[in-house]
């Protein structure tokens, strides 16, 4: 069938309008531009955004030739133009959000500001499908290890670690430094199907520090700290992992600078032998457990619309309560594959 192009679609048959409409929004939802299936079909840009703002109001049914009494689309077609422009070309930064990645919570702040339009979260993520958006996990450079360590490290030194925890009765931690930003999203944005969303960043930012160890037993140990983690910090943390200890605690870190600081390994040798700290591989972050924290977290933060550091500072101390309170989700941590060898 040949429509004329650039047509509002009013002079199509109502069957093969119908059929139309479903075939374009099916396009679009498969990755196609809207432009694209516009000119596929010999209709203005206008007409599929009409029909995508239907869809995302009442599904399938909205497609159909015949007008469906209900209530009329909360948006309308230039605003679903301008959705898709703004989410595929800008990033949430140039819109002073203060993160830097599109979740639906930022897209229905920003529908929000710019229309006056309160819809919920269901309704935004139909709204961005239909638009041929889908919420992508950024891929991340791999790290720089050296295989032969790693190996050895699960193969051999690890379990010489633990048969002398379990010789001597010492509690095996592992722990870790991590920071939350307000710029910083550890899961997915929204962005057109296909196109690995590229992400700015910015020095206008609030941040925050933690440090966690946690044990194969379920064990979990925290700290906020506002500035950066110093050796002396990391001092202050193993001093608050030492109280209450009657049997020796064994730490795994990384191999970090202000793990090995003097000040640092002055307080180990002053505890004569109650405590002891083991490095990791170079670069071998995956056989940390205590990793799986940070990532918990932050995914329980950067869900939130953040506005302040006391906000974040809240909501993140929050969820390391819950984790705390939770020695399963704790344990859970170290059945990550790469963790696996470190478990009881």
């Amino acid at each position: 069938m040949k429509c004329k192009r650039n047509s509002d679609g009013r002079a199509i048959d109502h069957h093969s309008l119908q059929v139309m409409r479903q075939q374009a929004i099916k396009a679009v939802r498969e990755g196609q531009t809207v432009q694209s299936v516009a000119a596929a079909f010999g209709v203005n840009v206008r007409s599929v955004f009409r029909w995508l703002a239907d869809f995302a109001q009442g599904g399938q049914n909205a497609l159909l030739a015949k007008p469906i009494p209900g209530r009329p689309s909360k948006v309308s077609t230039e605003e679903m133009r301008w959705l898709a422009q703004a989410v595929r070309d800008h990033t949430p930064l140039q819109y002073k959000f203060e993160f830097g990645l599109w979740t639906l919570s930022l897209i229905r702040a920003l529908i929000i500001r710019q229309f006056g339009k309160a819809l919920s979260i269901a309704t935004v993520s139909r709204l961005m499908k239909g638009l041929g958006f889908s919420a992508q996990k950024p891929l991340y450079q791999a790290w720089q290890q050296d295989a032969a360590l790693v190996r050895q490290w699960e193969a051999e030194t690890y379990p010489a670690i633990r048969s002398e925890a379990r010789a001597t009765g010492a509690t095996i931690y592992f722990a870790d430094e991590s920071g939350i930003r307000s710029d910083y999203h550890t899961g997915t944005t929204w962005a057109p199907r296909g196109q690995t969303p590229v992400v700015e960043v910015t020095g206008r930012r609030f941040s925050l520090n933690m440090i966690s160890a946690v044990s194969p037993q379920g064990e979990f140990r925290f700290m906020l700290h506002e500035g950066s983690v110093t050796a002396t910090v990391f001092r202050e943390f193993l001093k608050r992992l030492m109280i209450g200890a009657d049997k020796p605690v064994f730490v795994i870190v990384d191999g970090h600078p202000i793990h090995k600081a003097k000040l640092v390994r002055a307080y180990v040798d002053s505890l004569e032998g109650q405590l002891r700290l083991f490095y990791l591989p170079p670069y071998s972050p995956q056989l940390n457990p205590d990793e799986q924290v940070w990532a918990h977290v932050k995914r329980q933060v950067s869900k939130r619309l953040v506005q302040d550091k006391d906000e974040m500072k809240r909501l993140a101390l929050g969820a390391l309560r819950r984790i705390q309170r939770l020695p399963s989700l704790v344990k859970s941590f170290f059945l990550q594959p790469e963790c696996q060898y470190a478990l009881i």
